[in-house]
């Protein structure tokens, strides 16, 4: 089994989410004690978000690197940045490493594509949302078609996220809100919703909702599982 190096605490409860998935999946698929061997580094999450809100994206994906180095020096032999947004530079993170950095992006993406989706609705952080390196990357690699909220929907995203989220806050209100935001998107054409933040796992439920729902952590963590157990 490899080890797994994850950058966390963006926030600090969607990486909790992170280390349970990856033990569930190695214990699900080796049985008996199994859990993943894992080294995971928390992060000061203002730090990083101060740098994103100011729109220091190189700053911020700099800042990232050095934690990568971190665990890369620790031995791990893959790496997850524990964040969509913080999946922004991804690539220039990748640059430095010698070991492989799994996009979140890329393995969800993989994922729609062979489901046959063309065009899905995209909910996460207005930077997820708005800039580029998400729906970009999925119109330009993958064909994928991206819809995301108008302006409203965009913020009340965006809020619930950072106000009630990333506490580990969960609202009866905020369920109804983002229901009603996907229900906006299904109106337009979305085949499918991608959970385009670590957070909005947490909220956002599979059993609640006939379309489909692509659960970016979920995704990724049983991606880390996939590399880590050499399937």
């Amino acid at each position: 089994m490899k080890m797994i190096g994850l950058i966390g605490g963006m926030s600090w409860a969607s990486s909790a989410y992170y280390y349970r998935i990856i033990n569930e999946e190695v214990e699900r698929r080796l049985g008996g004690l199994h859990s993943a061997k894992m080294i995971l580094y928390s992060i000061e999450f203002t730090e990083l978000e101060d740098m994103q809100r100011a729109g220091k994206w190189e700053e911020a994906a700099d800042y990232i690197t050095d934690i990568a180095l971190v665990l890369e020096s620790a031995r791990a032999e893959v790496m997850l940045i524990c964040s969509n947004t913080g999946n922004e530079g991804a690539d220039r993170v990748a640059s430095r490493l010698s070991v492989p950095l799994l996009n979140i992006i890329d393995c969800t993406a993989e994922l729609i594509v062979a489901q046959g989706f063309a065009r899905i609705g995209l909910l996460g952080t207005e930077y997820t949302m708005e800039k580029d390196y998400f729906k970009g990357r999925l119109a330009e690699r993958y064909g994928v078609e991206v819809l995301v909220p108008d302006g409203e929907g965009r913020r009340i995203t965006h809020d619930i996220i950072y106000d009630e989220l990333c506490h580990g806050k969960i609202t009866e209100e905020s369920r109804r809100a983002y229901r009603d935001i996907i229900a906006s998107l299904v109106e337009r054409g979305a085949e499918a919703i991608v959970l385009g933040c670590t957070e909005l796992p947490l909220i956002i439920k599979q059993e609640d909702y006939e379309i489909p729902l692509f659960d970016t952590t979920r995704i990724h963590a049983a991606a880390a599982v996939d590399f880590a157990l050499g399937d």
